[in-house]
């Protein structure tokens, strides 16, 4: 699809530079850092670039920078039958390390980013959004994958990302079963936002996940405190003091829960 050779695919992984999953049918399966990354292979084997310098540069180049793959950073181009790697107004041979003088360059011929460059808080906002863009993208096809995006837009936004926080607290208690981990994230997002009633609700799940009944009951109480009208507490707190034996409780909430839904 992307037209790279599967020569160069293979040499890729066996070096390590990508390192694809197996499919249900065995088949290797590649992350979109993996896709952006073969790409480039792509482009530079498009300036006639040999496979084997593609190869020795991108695995040298890999092997001194950071195991995740931001979304912005350096640039890696063709010059001539030089693989130069360009960052802020430096630009160096990716073969050899060596430092290029500043020249021409008249046509870029790949391009692929690896490392933040210090970017300034408007800049490393963007790249959150971007990395929380891919954790959505990523949710129902690859929860381990979107786990990662979400994790990652929290540890670059310049601000606390409250959206961030809810759905990555949502995705591990609901689609894998970590209420525990996901219970940490919603206190920590807490932290910052202690009068949200989504983030008490949430938490409340968490702690029935848990079977924590009691504290779960008080998260979705305090929910109801910031927001009476949170139909969805309503429903989970009837049912929740049903099970403790709470007849009253439970006519009182389902009653809400009704009345909010006519």
């Amino acid at each position: 699809m992307l037209g790279v050779s599967r020569r160069v695919v293979s040499d890729l992984v066996a070096a390590g530079f990508v390192t694809p999953s197996r499919g249900p049918r065995n088949q290797l399966q590649f992350t979109f850092q993996d896709v952006v990354l073969l790409r480039t292979a792509l482009q530079l084997r498009a300036a006639k670039i040999p496979p084997r310098k593609i190869v020795h540069a991108l695995s040298r180049l890999r092997a001194e920078l950071p195991d995740e793959l931001p979304l912005s950073g350096i640039r890696v181009t063709a010059l001539g039958d030089t693989i130069a790697v360009k960052t802020g107004t430096s630009q160096w041979d990716a073969t050899t390390g060596q430092l290029l003088l500043d020249f021409e360059v008249a046509e870029i011929k790949g391009k692929v980013v690896f490392l933040d460059t210090t970017p300034g808080k408007k800049e490393a906002a963007l790249h959150a959004a971007e990395w929380y863009d891919l954790g959505e993208q990523l949710r129902t096809s690859n929860v381990k994958g979107a786990e990662r995006a979400y994790r990652r837009a929290l540890e670059l936004s310049p601000e606390p990302y409250y959206e961030a926080y809810v759905d990555l607290g949502a995705l591990l208690c609901e689609d894998e079963g970590r209420c525990e981990d996901a219970l940490r994230v919603f206190d920590q997002a807490l932290a910052l936002f202690p009068d949200d009633a989504v983030l008490h609700f949430n938490r409340a799940v968490a702690l029935e996940g848990l079977g924590r009944l009691n504290d779960a009951v008080q998260s979705y109480e305090r929910c109801l405190e910031l927001n009476p009208s949170y139909a969805d507490a309503h429903h989970n707190l009837a049912i929740l003091r049903d099970s403790l034996g709470d007849k009253q409780g439970f006519v009182r909430h389902l009653s809400a829960y009704r009345r909010l839904n006519i």
